[in-house]
């Protein structure tokens, strides 16, 4: 536990300022657009009464310095970016109501990912140099070049088409249509992540079975399955939980892209709702929100590494 603890802490300083980097990044989402956002929002026909009404509703007529706290106010106070330009619901209110959804394609896609990479990771390192391992290499190599949205086109076509195993789109209304329906994105956005994670693992993998302290298990006569699963496995997945954290940012834009493809009403519509609008706040808030969630995944597997990684505990030993 003193572990976790350490490590939270040591995250959190690291992950502080690059909330605030978030923070401050989103909040000159607006500003960095070219032209005036009031013009863009009402269209060039606009009078410049209307524009200028619109200016003083969203601040813009205020100092860049009073601007910013008022932002920063309105999401530590209010927890958003403010009220919808379109709906005139708080930002909050929309991104929560559409977050289960995407989060849902998140957690299944991570399973799947898994799912997927270790098998394949481990078959490769346990048959290093061989076909199997050859096929492993040369079969990431090739998807990571595909964009998401082509995957779950393909997906669609193979087994919503012609197989009519999933729904062509949409998350259904009976209690298990979602789960059931979100199987196809997420398998599209594991598809897309599982290749690094795959190499990653692999590599791990042959450096923890070529330690001494595997020799010396094999010539105990440890069982070979409890060598791998146990002691090889576990050494191998803090770098790969690592590298699974860090592509979080994709992981979770991928997922915002591919519900645009399988007509899932998640974040991933709500934002391309709001750029079609240029409904500013709302694209603040899922931006907001998306790198909260990236910052917190991070958190997390820093505390998760400190608990099963045997070199963090025999650091923490010495130190001792």
């Amino acid at each position: 536990m003193k572990r976790a603890i350490r490590a939270v802490g040591r995250t959190l300083a690291i992950l502080l300022p690059v909330m605030f980097g978030v923070v401050t990044a989103v909040f000159l989402l607006l500003r960095i657009v070219p032209g005036d956002p009031a013009v863009m929002i009402l269209g060039e026909r606009a009078t410049d009464e209307q524009i200028s009404a619109l200016r003083t509703e969203l601040g813009l007529n205020l100092p860049l310095w009073q601007q910013y706290l008022s932002f920063l106010g309105q999401i530590f106070l209010h927890g958003d970016t403010g009220d919808s330009l379109a709906t005139g619901l708080s930002t909050r209110e929309l991104v929560l109501s559409r977050a289960p959804i995407s989060l849902g394609i998140v957690g299944l896609a991570v399973l799947f990912a898994l799912l997927i990479s270790v098998p394949l990771a481990l078959a490769a390192a346990k048959r290093q140099g061989k076909a199997v391992d050859h096929i492993v290499r040369v079969l990431p190599t090739i998807t990571m070049g595909m964009p998401l949205f082509w995957i779950g086109l393909i997906l669609i076509l193979i087994f919503a088409v012609r197989l009519g195993w999933f729904p062509v789109g949409g998350v259904g209304s009976s209690p298990l249509d979602p789960l059931y329906s979100l199987v196809l994105p997420s398998l599209a956005v594991a598809l897309g992540m599982a290749p690094p994670l795959i190499r990653s693992l692999r590599a791990q993998l042959l450096e923890a079975m070529s330690l001494d302290f595997v020799t010396t298990l094999r010539v105990a006569r440890v069982p070979e399955r409890t060598i791998t699963w146990k002691h090889v496995l576990r050494n191998a997945a803090v770098p790969t939980l690592t590298l699974l954290s860090v592509n979080t940012a994709a992981l979770v834009g991928g997922t915002l892209v591919v519900e645009r493809v399988f007509g899932i009403n998640g974040l991933g519509t709500l934002l391309f709702q709001a750029i079609s609008t240029r409904d500013f706040p709302v694209v603040q808030g899922v931006a907001l929100y998306c790198a909260v969630f990236v910052v917190l995944i991070g958190l997390v597997a820093g505390a998760v590494s400190a608990l099963i990684d045997p070199r963090l505990r025999a650091e923490e030993s010495r130190r001792k």
